[in-house]
């Protein structure tokens, strides 16, 4: 017996919405997304009201809510906008009898977990598919840096951890990196890996590589210098890019190798985006960069995840392991 309810994946900017069916082997089928403006809605219950109008007035007393922050305590309040949830008022509020709150890189963790092989290309190490059991440690670059990992029993069976590594010491491989290090350093006592492997850290490689050339720095803001650099029309952006993919690479390993991975992937929307670039970047190369451990590192498969919304489909299946497993 299938189970429908709602999933929703709630960031600063956005809150997307959407149905989806949990069928008795565990498989998860996502209705057509709605994406609503946060700063259009006064709170998350009038967002949520306002698509159950969308979807004829009436909603699944279920619901996977994934949230950009920590998801503990009586109240849930976000970075980038004024919403807050009370989890204990979701069943008066909502009417969902049942629900889960899982962090929104959890949530990825999920997604991970239950994807199958097509939602995956393969970036470095051998063209296999991700191992059935084991850690399989997952990196998101995106507004900030997301880390997780996951552990399969090699029998379906899994579980999530959400972390903090996008705050661990950034450490610079060469001089050019030693120069963006510095340059954050007049900003910031301690230089965590966020500020350079996230989508704004692409200011700081571009400004440093200027300044390195003696050019005068444009003040351009992350979105328009990722347009540049990933088309190509701006030289010095595109070497921003460069950098960014070398550093991706060397952090993805370093987290492989404190968790113990037997794979990677790399996730957040700003990995899909960049795509085609990650593929023909230095990113395997500076993966596999680990001195003594360079076989090891060679010998783990590394991919990107592509599934379109893995926030709403991983939620789901938080929910799925929560209360039908």
């Amino acid at each position: 017996m299938s189970t429908e309810i709602v999933t929703v994946d709630i960031g600063g900017t956005h809150a997307r919405f959407a149905l989806a069916t949990i069928a008795a082997d565990g498989s998860i089928t996502l209705g057509e997304p709605a994406t609503l403006h946060t700063s259009d809605h006064a709170s998350f219950q009038t967002a949520w009201e306002d698509f159950a109008r969308q979807r004829g007035g009436s909603l699944p007393p279920s619901v996977a809510i994934a949230v950009a922050g920590p998801v503990g305590g009586e109240v849930i309040r976000f970075t980038n906008n004024p919403w807050i949830i009370r989890p204990a008022l979701i069943p008066e509020k909502l009417g969902a009898s049942r629900y889960t709150l899982v962090n929104d890189f959890g949530a990825v963790g999920h997604a991970v977990a239950r994807a199958g092989a097509g939602h995956f290309v393969h970036l470095s190490g051998p063209e296999i598919d991700l191992p059935a059991s084991g850690t399989l440690s997952i990196v998101g670059p995106g507004t900030g840096l997301g880390v997780a990992h996951v552990w399969r029993d090699g029998a379906g069976q899994y579980r999530v951890q959400a972390t903090e590594g996008g705050h661990i010491d950034f450490a610079p491989l060469d001089s050019i990196e030693d120069a963006v290090l510095a340059r954050l350093r007049q900003r910031y006592r301690r230089v965590s890996v966020e500020r350079v492997v996230s989508g704004p850290g692409i200011v700081d490689i571009y400004e440093a590589l200027a300044a390195l050339e003696g050019r005068a720095i444009q003040a351009l803001d992350d979105r328009t210098l990722w347009q540049r650099g990933v088309s190509g029309e701006d030289s010095l952006a595109a070497a921003a890019v460069d950098r960014f993919c070398l550093s991706l690479g060397s952090v993805a390993g370093d987290i492989a190798l404190a968790q113990g991975a037997s794979g990677v992937v790399i996730a957040g929307g700003l990995g899909l985006r960049i795509k085609d670039t990650l593929l023909q970047s230095g990113f395997a190369s500076r993966f596999r960069a680990k001195g003594r451990f360079e076989r090891l590192m060679a010998a783990l498969p590394v991919k990107l995840i592509t599934h379109p919304q893995p926030g709403l489909f991983g939620a789901a299946a938080a929910f799925a392991s929560e209360h039908l497993a």
